[in-house]
């Protein structure tokens, strides 16, 4: 799609080749990042944290991915905090899409957690056995989805659920995503929830050792010791490396990049990627199969184009696109990239503009041998843990979408323990689109010059917007201290 900048983006790196200098993006640019510190799991003051009574137990069965259910954990956490009742360790749901039968105690280390937030929110693993028999739709103490608006306030919680808790002393909330909303929220319980999320779910030792594996790979030799690692890695941290770093071994940094160019977000999205009459119809009999509700709502509504979908930055960014980006913020082609996820639509031909620029793209696969692997087969949570550790870990942090679940996890985590040295780099799709739209005119420092301070926009030190996710922007007086500066 982008041929003429390519050739500018390959020329325009085969210079900076010999050059000493490297991309200013691989630090975060204002100081003012570093002012935030982690303070989640402060002590609170006694009558801030459990109440002697108890209402009842609730019980999570979560639905989606690793971060969808991580987020799930943490609001569930919330929820029974408020309510004064007793959390059982979640259950996560089969989903036909994930196909991963884990549970909690495949991902995260139970005991850690509960032993974390046990001043504050009582938490059991399992239901007594008066309450496990019973049934909880008969009773009226399941709660679906429909039963709960997205982004709920505590109001509704109050007035919809503590009644079947106080009736039941028992309720099942069956899905529960995204049905706790971020503002208004009693700070108490905002900054359980960050308490939740970046103190409570630590990965078991299996995903720990891999990540650890995993990470060291990618360096070739022993990455430093940062409170990201200490964080991530647990006790598999890697040993202090030597003070002479030997640079014939491997580089001392990588880049992770989150690209989601999977065929179901390509698919969804109605935008047009190039590929003529053979996509166009590969991609409507995907929607066809698997979003029929997407099919039926088109056939009652007027079509937005492709061309204005991508204009209004809706589009997913193809790897062709990411790469003009990095080259544009200056990175070299010897640089390391990780790539989460790595099925990408389209496969190699259309990875090839972007290995063609940046030959040294790995991934979880490329680099653990297939018995490293083979503990994590049939368990797309659990190779997904592998991804959020190389990523949240990575000296810089590319993301291509912002919705995404993995993407704000991630750059969150890197926010909460990065310390002003993990910077992450958010494309604005819509400028994007606005500098690609030029793409038969465009000179390369003026292409250079607009994508760094569309990235550098999106770099500023801003506190969390009401509203915003705190586990996606921390830094708000529930979850993160700010030092005078």
């Amino acid at each position: 799609m982008y041929d003429r900048l390519l050739n500018l983006a390959s020329s325009a790196l085969a210079e900076k080749e010999f050059k000493q200098e490297s991309s200013r993006f691989l630090e975060e640019p204002y100081q003012q990042a570093s002012a935030w510190k982690p303070c989640s799991d402060r002590k609170v003051p006694m009558k801030m944290g459990k109440f002697d009574k108890n209402n009842g137990y609730i019980l999570i069965s979560a639905n989606g991915g690793l971060n969808q259910q991580r987020v799930a954990i943490c609001n569930a956490v919330a929820v029974a905090s408020l309510l004064n009742a007793t959390l059982v360790l979640p259950r996560f749901l089969y989903s036909n899409v994930w196909k991963d039968p884990s549970q909690f105690g495949d991902i995260y280390q139970e005991e850690y957690f509960m032993s974390t937030l046990k001043d504050e929110v009582n938490i059991v693993k399992d239901l007594p056995p008066h309450l496990s028999s019973l049934d909880f739709e008969a009773l009226g103490s399941l709660i679906t989805d429909a039963d709960i608006v997205k982004e709920a306030k505590p109001v509704d919680y109050i007035r919809s659920v503590l009644p079947p808790l106080l009736k039941n002393g028992v309720v099942h909330f069956l899905g529960f995503g995204n049905r706790l909303g971020f503002d208004p929220l009693p700070s108490n319980l905002q900054r359980l929830r960050c308490k939740c999320n970046f103190h409570a779910l630590k990965f078991v030792p299996k995903i720990q050792q891999t990540g650890s594996l995993l990470v060291r790979r990618i360096r070739k030799y022993d990455a430093a010791r940062r409170m990201l690692d200490k964080q991530l890695l647990g006790n598999f941290m890697p040993k202090n490396s030597s003070n002479k770093q030997d640079t014939s071994r491997g580089p001392s940094k990588y880049l992770a990049l989150h690209l989601r160019f999977e065929v179901d977000m390509v698919a969804y999205s109605l935008c047009e990627f190039g590929g003529g009459e053979n996509e166009k119809k590969n991609l409507q009999a995907y929607r066809e199969t698997h979003f029929p509700l997407l099919i039926e709502r088109l056939k009652n509504s007027s079509p937005i184009s492709p061309t204005k979908l991508r204009k209004l930055g809706r589009c997913p960014l193809t790897p062709e696109e990411a790469a003009l980006v990095l080259a544009g913020l200056g990175y070299k082609r010897g640089t390391y990239i990780y790539l989460a996820g790595s099925h990408v639509y389209g496969g190699e031909s259309r990875m090839y503009p972007f290995t063609s620029l940046y030959p040294n793209l790995v991934t979880k696969e490329s680099l653990l041998t297939s018995d490293e692997l083979a503990p994590f087969r049939n368990f797309s949570s659990q190779l997904a843990a592998l991804d959020f550790i190389a990523c949240a870990t990575a000296d810089v942090f590319a993301i291509t979408d912002s919705g995404s679940q993995l993407s704000s996890l991630v750059s969150g985590f890197r926010t909460y323990y990065g310390g002003g040295h993990a910077p992450t780099l958010r494309p604005n799709k819509k400028r994007l689109a606005a500098i690609l739209s030029e793409k038969s005119t465009i000179g390369w420092n003026a292409f250079e010059d607009r994508v760094k301070k569309m990235i550098e926009e999106g770099q500023r030190v801003r506190a969390r917007g009401f509203g915003r996710s705190i586990y996606r922007q921390p830094r708000c007086p529930e979850c993160m201290c700010k030092e005078a500066r």
